[in-house]
């Protein structure tokens, strides 16, 4: 795992779930790259269904081919869905029942990209049938098409519970999922920090959880020592740690300013925090820091080994 805030490099803001015509979006390939051009994004992965859609970049935008694939989850109508950033082969929907979820994963692995399971909660997954899956890289914690279509796009409790099942690091990602461009767009974003606007340097920092992902709020610096975080942010209204699924550290503007094992460091003139210090209970599996911005929008880090 890469520390993000002290690697070299620029942040890249990356749009890693989009559909096109070649599946269910609503605009060709070339539409929705000018799209995302104009949003000010740095890179898009085209995700469409069972399509490998492959769109030059242009002088801002790198576009990262990719795809997004079903897999069985065992029973009749039960699937999981499985983001391919990066894949080199173009993929074959099967006329009959869809792969394991361990087969899919291999094949995009084998093909050359990372895999990411895509809006867990939205699958209605049980955090069981995935975590033994060795080969996934994370999933998304923030699905903005599904938020708005069933309310079903937030999944920090599943990611909770893969970390302390699996004991490794899954990273997490937040993205569209855009299928209406302009209405279910620029909603979340990933932080990619890379030492170069490539496909490969995008792809390396996505296996090694170089990024951070958010739906407003700006991470500007992290850092981590003898059990603490401490970290400076765009006005916010609360930040905080999450130790495990039971445990950890916040602090919170407002009247009260509420705070539990932590202490804001600097605030802005309207009150909002812009630095803070949280520590983190002893024997913490681990810790992961969520950000709540003035809007209520919220950026998370990957996991922080403390």
């Amino acid at each position: 795992m890469i520390d993000p805030f002290s690697a070299d490099g620029a942040w890249l803001r990356c749009a890693l779930h989009a559909h096109t015509t070649n599946s269910d979006g609503e605009l060709a390939p070339s539409l929705l790259v000018r799209h995302y051009d104009r949003a000010g994004f740095d890179v898009l992965a085209i995700t469409d269904h069972w399509v490998r859609t492959v769109e030059p970049s242009t002088d801002r935008l790198l576009v990262i081919p990719g795809t997004e694939l079903d897999a069985s989850m065992g029973a009749p109508g039960r699937e999981a869905h499985v983001l391919g950033f990066g894949v080199e082969a173009d993929p074959a929907e099967p006329g009959g029942e869809f792969p394991s979820l361990e087969e899919t994963v291999a094949w995009i692995r084998q093909s050359g990209g990372v895999p990411y399971l895509a809006h867990p909660y939205w699958s209605g997954l049980r955090v069981e049938e995935f975590a033994g899956c060795a080969g996934l890289a994370g999933l998304e914690v923030y699905n903005a098409g599904c938020e708005l279509e069933v309310g079903r796009g937030r999944a920090g409790v599943h990611w909770d519970d893969v970390l302390e099942l699996d004991g490794r690091a899954w990273f997490a990602i937040a993205a569209d999922d855009s299928h209406h461009p302009a209405f279910d767009s620029s909603l979340a974003w990933t932080w990619v920090r890379a030492p170069e606007r490539t496909r490969e340097a995008v792809l390396e920092a996505l296996r090694t959880g170089s990024f951070y992902s958010s739906t407003g709020p700006v991470i500007e610096d992290l850092a981590v020592e003898d059990g603490a975080v401490e970290v400076r942010t765009s006005p916010a209204r609360s930040v905080t740690l999450m130790t495990g699924r039971t445990r950890g550290a916040s602090v919170n503007a407002g009247r009260l300013g509420y705070s539990y094992r932590g202490e804001v460091l600097e605030s802005s003139p309207d009150g909002a925090i812009t630095a803070a210090r949280l520590v983190a209970p002893r024997q913490a599996p681990y810790g992961r820091l969520e950000v709540t911005g003035a809007d209520g929008g919220k950026a998370w880090t990957n996991p922080l080994w403390i």
